[in-house]
């Protein structure tokens, strides 16, 4: 079985095998990710129907926010693209590689990460990651057998929007995750995060809720309530589709600036309207899914 290895360049070529091109090498694979999943209690993947909402800023505070309550908590980034996780949390350097092949994840104040970023040279993290879905799909199982994960309590899935390889590697690889999907109010974000929804219902993957992100905030100035978009849609189609509703996080810049340093605002700020509207959607993971 091909182990993960740190590499360069990504443009066209894997930076991990596939699992290996026989059925031996597969099987003992599969025993790797059903070893590695067995000490992990409970799988969030968030995920969106569409790119600029915040999917990935939401899931790096949720694992902060997790791991600060002195929770066991991953976070793994299978977005293998465009990957944002490494910069968010401000990670540095290659992943530490095992005598025996296999990853440690980064620690960010006991927090555990691994994100594709982290696999890089810095002389290649510019290059495109040009993959067909069976070397996403390797590359994904690969974090999950082939990582030091341990005993978690939460793993959180940062996955790229829409419904392609990588969500459904996740969801046939992990059987046992269930989805936060994440939407700004705006009709065109709501119309692919219905998608998302049936996308989870097909592929019986369980829907745990749906934040709206980018909510109504108070200006600054003024205190006066802006909306940057028609508010409450990200409610209505939950009631709509029938899911839960997580919560409407408002629009903060100060979360922008914080995951441009690379440091996730959860982790240092806990009185901002952010936090707190974040913070109720965590109690709400961990009376939903108690360790």
């Amino acid at each position: 079985m091909a182990k993960i290895e740190k590499t360069k360049g990504s443009g066209g070529t894997g930076t991990c095998g596939s699992g290996g091109g026989s059925a031996i090498a597969s099987k003992f694979q599969d025993q790797m990710i059903e070893s590695s999943l067995s000490k992990i209690k409970y799988k969030l993947m968030v995920m969106s129907g569409k790119g600029g909402v915040g999917k990935s800023s939401i899931a790096a505070n949720i694992a902060v926010g997790l791991s600060k309550k002195g929770y066991k908590t991953g976070l793994m980034d299978v977005d293998l693209h465009g990957p944002s996780i490494a910069g968010i949390m401000g990670l540095e350097g290659l992943l530490e590689i095992t005598p025996d092949k296999f990853a440690i994840p980064k620690s960010v104040n006991g927090l555990k990460v691994v994100s594709m970023q982290s696999l890089l040279h810095k002389e290649d993290r510019d290059k495109a990651v040009i993959w067909r879905g069976p070397a996403k799909t390797g590359v994904i199982r690969q974090f999950i057998g082939d990582v030091q994960w341990g005993e978690l309590d939460y793993l959180i899935i940062d996955s790229p929007p829409g419904t392609g390889d990588e969500p459904l590697s996740v969801a046939q690889s992990v059987p046992d995750a269930q989805a936060i999907i994440v939407t700004t109010p705006q009709d065109v974000a709501l119309s692919d995060v219905r998608k998302s929804i049936n996308f989870c219902r097909v592929v019986n993957l369980k829907i745990f809720g749906l934040v709206e992100n980018m909510g109504p905030f108070a200006c600054p100035c003024c205190g006066k309530t802006i909306e940057l978009f028609r508010c409450g849609g990200g409610e209505r189609t939950a009631k709509q589709m029938n899911i839960p509703f997580l919560g409407t996080i408002p629009f903060d810049s100060s979360v922008v600036k914080a995951c441009d340093m690379g440091t996730p605002v959860l982790g240092h700020d806990s009185d901002g309207e952010f936090s707190k509207s974040l913070s109720e959607i965590i109690a709400q993971i961990e009376k939903r899914l108690a360790v």
